[in-house]
């Protein structure tokens, strides 16, 4: 592995602003569009497609996940605009506008893809921020390729922010451009939310650039975190890494002549789903008719557990895979009441960790069923692919007990997805206190994935629960998440961020 102890880089920075006119930054450049309310975030809301898929239009459709169902809605509204990659390497694609969204492309090169998202994002920030599961690798190639880039997307928001336009920045692949866009126009009012986890101090200190990446996030007026233990260990870091003066929530940002510049706030704004559309998905006929048809394949086992993960070394699929082969050799279950649907749909392919983790998850699933399986039953149904809303619902509607094993997570929404979808209140949530819905779902069967006895032990609570003790802990949860949707999610953090802030500095 390749470091350096180099400092943040922001004089080189800031004079590389004219040198890094990139494709990206001229296409916006020469769009023209000035908007109020911007998005920056690695993807466009949106992804190529067929003419005969369903809400393709002019070649694009609508990307599924929370980012773009929390803010589609609010953007079609606002004079806003959303910059982002859009999925094509080598390609440069003008401005465009698709489902009342004003979309701002930036280009990125094979070469980017490799040191910037495989490399420094996903090989340097991703299993550093995940409590090292994974080693990181730190290469001072991949670090010049995420600075240059970064700066790529500041460019493209400077050119298309409107006067005191509101930016609001999402997540760790872009944490060095709420600093350069307050350095190029200091009247923009700037968010940034990290959706994963933010590592203490102790662990973070690992990184070269570690300086470079809190200056980065301090540009922004309001830091926005999973977990109030995230922004937590952020502002600890800002006070041991730059000597920040940090008073209850509030970072004072001092220049070079030792004034204070600006504040940086920094809170929890835990993130959730859309409510309405799971809730309506579970109850239409065809989707509850679709739950019935999946346990009816299955057999009809007495118990449907279920996994739902992207293939990932932090969701904890090993230590699952463990316990539940454990519960087969003890007979705590058997084969012919029980069944573990494990979807994992693919995710990162070209990195050789999630190659290993794929090779691995199937050679445990392939040993299980091999011990295991009868003619008529199956012990792990593996599934390795992405599914749609509607399927999703209805493996949720049919699983008797959702397994949420991670072993560090931001959020993890499928467990708030389960819950939703769980309309006449039965089913069981077992929930690792290591993803940051735990914080909301107190009444799930909480555990430690680690200790495989104890993971164990909540899955049989959860297998063997009372219907009246399973009501009662899953009307609390649903009540949580319906209370806090992901409306309320988006509105609450830029409500804080045109907070006018109160100067303490007594």
């Amino acid at each position: 592995m390749e470091a350096t102890d180099s400092a943040d880089h922001g004089a080189r920075d800031t004079t590389e602003a004219a040198k890094t006119a990139t494709d990206g930054a001229a296409t916006a450049a020469g769009a023209g569009g000035q908007f109020d309310f911007i998005v920056v975030s690695n993807r466009l809301p949106v992804d190529r497609c067929s003419p005969e898929d369903t809400g393709c239009e002019d070649g694009w459709r609508r990307s599924p996940g929370g980012l773009v169902t929390a803010l589609a809605p609010m953007m079609t509204k606002t004079d806003g605009a959303w910059v982002g990659w859009h999925g094509a390497p080598d390609e440069t694609v003008k401005p465009f506008s698709h489902g009342g969204i004003d979309l701002v492309p930036v280009h990125l090169s094979t070469a980017d893809i490799e040191l910037f998202y495989e490399g420094f994002s996903n090989a340097t920030l991703w299993p550093l921020y995940h409590d090292v599961i994974a080693p990181p690798e730190f290469h001072r190639t991949w670090w010049d390729s995420y600075r240059k880039v970064n700066r790529r997307f500041a460019d493209a928001v400077v050119h298309h922010a409107a006067e005191g336009a509101t930016v609001w920045v999402q997540d760790y692949q872009l944490q060095l451009v709420p600093k350069m866009l307050r350095e190029a126009r200091p009247d923009l009012k700037i968010g940034f939310f990290n959706h994963i986890p933010f590592p203490p101090p102790e662990i973070f200190a690992q990184l070269p650039w570690r300086r470079a990446i809190i200056d980065g996030l301090l540009g922004a007026d309001l830091v926005g975190f999973q977990r109030s233990s995230d922004a937590g260990n952020f502002m600890r870091s800002a006070r041991r890494f730059l000597g920040a003066s940090v008073k209850q929530q509030q970072v004072h940002v001092k220049g070079n002549d030792g004034d204070t510049t600006h504040i940086a706030r920094a809170q929890a704004f835990p993130i959730s789903i859309d409510v309405k559309q799971i809730s309506e998905l579970a109850r239409k006929p065809e989707v509850i008719e679709r739950a019935r048809q999946i346990r009816r394949d299955l057999g009809n086992p007495k118990t449907i557990l279920l996994g739902v993960d992207r293939l990932d070394y932090t969701k904890g699929i090993r230590h699952r895979l463990k316990a539940y082969e454990e519960l087969l050799a003890d007979g705590k279950v058997t084969v012919q009441d029980a069944t573990l649907i494990q979807v994992a749909s693919p995710s990162r392919e070209r990195v050789e960790q999630y190659r290993l983790l794929r090779e691995e998850v199937e050679g445990t699933v392939g040993h299980i069923n091999g011990t295991y399986d009868t003619m008529e039953s199956t012990a792990v149904r593996y599934l390795h692919h992405s599914y749609p809303i509607e399927e999703m619902v209805a493996l949720y509607l049919a699983a008797d007990v959702m397994l949420v094993t991670a072993l560090r997570d931001g959020m993890n929404l499928v467990a708030k997805e389960y819950v939703t979808a769980r309309t006449n209140n039965d089913g069981a949530l077992v929930l690792s206190e290591f993803a940051g819905a735990a914080d909301q779902l107190k009444q799930a069967l909480l555990m430690n994935p680690h200790d495989i006895d104890g993971l164990k032990d909540t899955i049989m609570k959860a297998v063997n629960m009372q219907p009246a003790e399973a009501s009662r802990r899953m009307r609390a949860m649903r009540k949580q998440i319906l209370d806090h949707d992901v409306d309320l999610w988006s509105s609450d953090f830029l409500a804080a961020l045109a907070e006018k802030v109160v100067r303490d500095d007594s």
